[in-house]
């Protein structure tokens, strides 16, 4: 089976690629399974009840965050009622949100989705490791396929994560910094890794924030609204093909679709 993950979705951009190309993707690459980091989709910074509706209606079938997770309180009650969203594992059991997804691929399978946030130059949080192990154990053994995100800024963690795991998950898929990386891999005992699955949303940008108004703020410390950009939209991602029967991944590909290649995607779908 063929699962898409979809890196950082930023701001109106990012969620207008997704509307356009999804579901002519899924068909065109047999896609099972869709799932997406979407802690900036709205203005960058969050996620609000429409735009998770928006993000489902589009072709989604599980939606990950991350530190940006409750920067509107609005998305509580989706976290709390919605089977198809999670929150970091690793933040407190208070914290709202579920700790795993078990979602149902459109070939009937069943597959685990968890989130994690990393440690390193990241706001303190419990250990992720731990976090992993105790989720694990709350999985069905009847469900192979399990896919991690692991929201982190430095490659070292997310590699670490990538070894902690491999041959115990399907799939562990850095997001967080934006930058697609170039080391998708299988790892020895059958789990897809790679650093940061990248941006979806407007790469002529700092990050998919205006260029100008970063520089401004680095350069002069005047305080400026970090607006989202509109150059050069492009939707990044991996797609990862799992053995259903046993939970490893037999290959991992990058995919990035920009707006000629989307608008394409959407004339031969009709």
């Amino acid at each position: 089976m063929r699962i898409l993950h979809i890196g950082d979705i930023v701001g109106r951009p990012g969620r207008d690629i997704v509307r356009n190309v999804v579901k002519p993707l899924r068909e065109r690459e047999n896609l099972a399974l869709v799932i997406a980091n979407a802690e900036n989709t709205c203005a960058g910074s969050g996620l609000t009840p429409a735009a998770y509706n928006d993000l489902i209606e589009a072709g989604i079938d599980c939606i990950t965050m991350g530190d940006h997770i409750y920067r509107r309180r609005e998305i509580y009650t989706v976290l709390q009622s919605q089977p198809n969203i999670v929150k970091p594992a690793n933040y407190p059991a208070a914290a709202p949100g579920k700790d795993v997804a078990i979602v149902e691929a459109n070939n009937g399978m069943r597959v685990a989705v968890m989130s994690l946030i990393g440690r390193v130059f990241m706001k303190p949080v419990d250990c992720p490791y731990a976090a992993a192990d105790r989720v694990l154990k709350l999985i069905p053994a009847n469900v192979k396929v399990c896919c991690v995100d692991f929201h982190a800024e430095a490659t070292s963690d997310m590699q670490l994560m990538g070894r902690y795991l491999d041959g115990r998950v399907s799939s562990v898929l850095g997001t967080h910094t934006h930058v697609t990386t170039a080391d998708e891999q299988v790892l020895p005992q059958g789990t897809a890794f790679q650093c940061d699955l990248g941006m979806t949303g407007p790469h002529d940008s700092i990050l998919g924030r205006r260029v100008d108004r970063v520089m401004e703020a680095v350069t002069t410390f005047r305080p400026t609204q970090f607006d989202v950009a509109k150059g050069d939209v492009r939707m990044s991602g991996t797609i990862v093909e799992v053995d259903p029967k046993t939970g490893k991944a037999l290959s991992v590909e990058r995919i990035q679709i920009n707006e000629e290649e989307a608008e394409k995607l959407v004339r031969e779908a009709g």
